[in-house]
């Protein structure tokens, strides 16, 4: 059976036949080429990560502000290797967590609320309350409000240490004191 000749082609799924490109629209394109070749997007690889050790003093620190610095160094978002699929971080210690100032009216007026699955088994806290009860669990939560919710968030909020005294036992690793703006 004879094909058809549609519209100028040839068989069927044959293309017309272009002409060659001119020799300066090759030199142009392999230029563009040579140009690009080198910009690749950089990619950190977990075994080239320098981690080190930062110490953030909460005293007399407003909570929101000790909790951005910890997340950014957690997630290593200070660092010019920092890519977001890999734990670029270093670990934080943050001291005094005891003394951190909530502004405005949040002791009193801001809630914790947990529930446990059961009937009647809803808590709400104060961060009053949760200061008395347990200091450091201020600082941590407002950390974990800020770190991604996935299985490299849950290692970066790993490698911080919350204390809510002056004493910690990270000093062999001679953290660097990190001052909150």
């Amino acid at each position: 059976m004879k094909k058809p000749e549609i519209s100028g082609l040839t068989g069927w799924g044959e293309l017309p036949r272009l002409r060659p490109p001119s020799p300066a629209t090759a030199t142009v394109r392999r230029a563009r080429r040579l140009k690009y070749k080198h910009m690749k997007t950089f990619s950190a690889k977990p075994h080239e990560v320098e981690r080190k050790w930062y110490v953030i003093d909460a005293k007399d620190k407003i909570l929101g502000q000790v909790a951005v610095e910890a997340a950014r160094l957690l997630r290593g978002k200070h660092k010019p290797i920092f890519t977001t699929h890999v734990d670029t971080g270093d670990f934080v210690v943050v001291i005094n967590a005891d003394q951190v100032v909530l502004s405005g009216n949040k002791e009193q007026a801001k809630i914790y609320t947990r529930f446990s699955g059961y009937v009647g088994g809803k808590h709400v806290e104060t961060p009053r309350q949760v200061r008395g009860r347990r200091p450091i669990l201020l600082v941590e939560r407002a950390v974990w409000g800020m770190i991604p919710k996935t299985r490299l968030g849950r290692a970066q909020y790993g490698k911080l240490k919350v204390y809510a005294g002056e004493a910690h036992p990270h000093e062999a690793q001679q953290p660097a004191l990190h001052e909150v703006r």
